[in-house]
């Protein structure tokens, strides 16, 4: 491709008014990148919800666009009314539709079941006026009883009425061509956005791959483990190895890239002027 795609961020929202203070700081350096929005999570069960409406706001009133996360575990259909309300208010277009975590503890799931049921609801309540992301995994669920349900389940969302998707964050390039070949075999011609995770410490990595169910092939996995406790060393091979898996991304013509910043600006703005991407129209 001649042309470089658009690029997101994501935030997570910090447990403390010290990482909330510390996240505006890394907002401002990577606004400087001129992404095309910042997307913000929202904790299991809605754990998080008024830190990440609090952030959401703040993006907004910096003149930035914000997609907020929103899941449908344990709500009810008047709370996501309540919930679109608050993003109407604010200024905020595009939204981050999931199923969501069920908290510890909490044996009801609520009204909603999955995340297709959550778009239909926007869409019935709310129409056109939301541009609704989901979420794809190109290497399956971690809590999918395979491939081909987790599939059936990616396409049944897409066909409620998303606009977009965004991935859960993989290093192997093959799988995320080959979940959208099938998804273009079902005829949904939708943006599938790669997420893509930078790699700060090799450890914290491996335990939240094991959780989420995204691979880390073992040539890389062999190399971390040869670095020790060499902080730099994970570092520099990490940025060579996601520098690599964007370039073949978008050789391969991806729409956009969405990267998982773990609130640190360093590494996503390294990527970004590895990639070309920074201070792009």
């Amino acid at each position: 491709m001649s042309s470089k795609p658009h690029f997101s961020i994501e935030f997570y929202p910090p447990a403390t008014p010290d990482g909330i203070e510390k996240l505006r700081g890394v907002r401002d350096q990577l606004a400087a990148l001129n992404p095309e929005f910042f997307s913000v999570t929202y904790g299991a069960g809605g754990s998080t919800r008024d830190r990440t409406l609090q952030i959401v706001r703040e993006i907004r009133e910096a003149g930035l666009d914000a997609a907020p996360h929103l899941s449908c575990i344990g709500a009810t259909q008047a709370s996501i009314r309540e919930h679109l309300a608050e993003f109407r208010e604010i200024g905020v277009k595009r939204v981050v539709a999931l199923r969501g975590d069920l908290p510890s503890g909490m044996a009801d799931p609520g009204e909603f079941r999955y995340a297709n049921e959550l778009v239909e609801f926007i869409r019935k309540d709310s129409g056109d006026e939301f541009f609704l992301e989901v979420a794809g995994y190109p290497e399956v669920h971690p809590q999918a009883r395979s491939f081909e349900a987790d599939f059936k389940a990616f396409i049944t969302k897409a066909r409620a009425g998303a606009n977009s998707a965004m991935t859960q964050y993989f290093y192997n390039a093959d799988a995320y061509f080959h979940f959208v070949d099938c998804v273009r075999r079902e005829g949904i011609d939708i943006p599938i956005v790669p997420g893509i995770m930078p790699i700060a410490s090799f450890t914290k990595l491996a335990r939240f791959s094991e959780s989420c169910g995204a691979e880390i092939p073992q040539w890389m996995r062999r190399k971390f483990e040869g670095f020790g406790d060499d902080a730099e060393s994970v570092r520099a091979f990490g940025l060579d190895v996601v520098t690599a898996l964007c370039e073949r991304l978008i050789a391969g013509g991806v729409p956009s890239l969405h990267f998982y910043s773990l609130n640190q600006a360093g590494l996503t703005s390294e990527l970004c002027r590895r990639l070309g991407l920074v201070n792009q129209a």
